[in-house]
């Protein structure tokens, strides 16, 4: 291997660079999905105690080392069966790398593009919506929050539902896979009530609010504006157009979508 740097008992070699850059890069993309929960501090500390049981045994501790060494394994054991949610979390954000979705091309789902659809065609005439897509994190109080339907999601059918003479227009509809589960779902609010400087409603809020405690995808269409948004861990895009919505749906879902047809986009 080739050597960088050779200082006495020193070596550096490209191999050990590429090591620590590599994992330098993992653990700054685990620390920014984990920032701002509890499972955080958890796993920085977890890392702190093997930093100090390999200190101790470079000091031929034994004694104290084998005391580290097994309660590292304890904690990372309940550190898995204690913040599950956040390592699916994980798991779903290296899915969603560009090199994974280019090496999985993973194809795109009926549903999107019906989705998408029907939320150009709401923008058009100001029809107020909220359409979640269900990600690996349960939103099973959601859903019982709502009517039941368990139907295949069309264009159609999500115009039907938002229209303002609808009885199930009120609410969200929750999308899991290409099932439409139920509509008329309650979210929770966000407590933010503005973004980029700008006041945001109730639907908004309900959108921020689920994206907040959940890995959800949640498309919002003002009643007032006809803008559509977009939340999504925590983060609420606003003004989006058909084609921005199509372009963002496909990054954060990790699907290739088609082209939006002109009738889907005007």
């Amino acid at each position: 291997m080739v050597e960088l740097l050779h200082i006495g008992f020193f070596r550096l070699t490209v191999a050990d660079v590429v090591d620590v850059a590599v994992l330098t890069a993992l653990f700054y993309g685990i620390y920014r999905v984990l920032q701002g929960t509890l499972a955080l501090p958890v796993l920085l500390g977890f890392v702190l105690l093997v930093i100090l049981g390999a200190i101790i045994e470079l000091s031929e501790l034994v004694a104290v080392g084998w005391v580290i060494r097994t309660l590292s394994g304890v904690w990372l054991l309940a550190f898995i069966i204690l913040f599950q949610p956040e390592l699916r979390r994980v798991l779903v954000q290296i899915r969603r790398l560009r090199v994974f979705r280019f090496l999985v091309r993973t194809p795109v789902l009926p549903v999107v593009q019906e989705v998408i659809e029907a939320v150009a065609a709401m923008a058009e005439k100001h029809i107020g919506a909220l359409i979640v897509f269900a990600g690996s994190q349960s939103t099973k109080l959601v859903v019982e929050t709502g009517v039941p339907l368990q139907a295949l999601v069309s264009k159609e059918l999500l115009l039907s539902i938002f229209n303002p003479r609808s009885p199930l227009h009120d609410g969200a509809v929750v999308i899991e896979g290409q099932l439409l589960v139920a509509a008329r779902c309650i979210l929770p609010l966000s407590a933010t009530t503005h973004v980029a400087g700008r006041p945001i409603g109730t639907r908004h809020r309900a959108a921020l609010g689920l994206s907040e405690q959940v890995d959800a995808l949640v498309v919002v269409v003002s009643e007032e504006t006809g803008h559509i948004a977009l939340a999504h861990g925590g983060v609420l895009e606003l003004e989006l157009t058909p084609e921005r919505l199509q372009e963002r749906l496909s990054q954060l879902l990790g699907a290739t979508l088609p082209e939006a047809t002109e009738e889907a986009v005007f």
